[in-house]
């Protein structure tokens, strides 16, 4: 898998994919689903999720420092029949625990959430669907869309390509996202980096957040 991806990066920077957006001026992050449902291993949904979260603190605690406005996103369903998650949970079983009101659908509590901060309820893949995340960033006057969460392949993904599609610079946080399969994670950062995205290490992150506080 590894030198089949080494051989598509030639190829795709031959041809001029994965360059490079930038950061912009006034970011705002987005944690995806860092939720009981999604980090418990013994859970459909979930897998070990300890070292995202730990690189995901890093970051809350650096924009809460910069005066970065954070957000949390969870995904639940109050409908019995799962009615308010429409075709979507027909695909997977595991959506049947994502019921409203339930621990599983709670942040999980090694983050470093404060009361003050945004939690957008969703119903699917991407955090802009069906939310007002977008109203929120424009009154916030964000220009890009830091993204930390999971998973990497389904609403990591989807948020990053509505991120983009909505005129934000996405940056996916690499050791802030996890997914339950490595080869989905790995195939879905190369292809995001490719088209969508910059993928970008933690530590140029926190680089870019501690120069934002010096500004005059």
């Amino acid at each position: 898998m590894s030198g089949i991806v080494h051989v598509d990066e030639a190829f795709f920077r031959e041809r001029g994919f994965g360059l490079k957006i930038g950061f912009g001026k006034t970011p705002g992050l987005v944690i995806v689903d860092i939720i009981r449902a999604f980090t418990d291993p013994d859970m459909p949904l979930g897998s070990n999720m300890d070292a995202e979260i730990e690189a995901t603190n890093r970051l809350i605690d650096a924009c809460r420092e910069a005066g970065v406005p954070v957000f949390f996103t969870t995904t639940a369903y109050d409908d019995a029949s799962l009615r308010d998650g429409g075709i979507w949970v027909l695909k997977q079983k595991g959506a049947a625990t994502l019921r409203s009101g339930t621990a599983a659908v709670e942040l999980d509590p090694r983050l470093h959430y404060h009361p003050q901060d945004s939690v957008l309820t969703k119903k699917y893949a991407s955090c802009f669907f069906g939310t007002d995340l977008l109203s929120r960033l424009v009154s916030n006057g964000c220009d890009t869309l830091l993204i930390a969460g999971c998973t990497t392949s389904g609403c990591v993904r989807g948020t990053a390509v509505d991120a983009v599609q909505n005129g934000f610079r996405p940056v996916i946080v690499t050791e802030a996202v996890g997914d339950r399969s490595e080869a989905a994670h790995r195939q879905s950062l190369f292809d995001l980096q490719a088209k969508y995205c910059d993928v970008v290490a933690l530590s140029e992150v926190l680089d870019y957040l501690k120069n934002l506080q010096t500004r005059p």
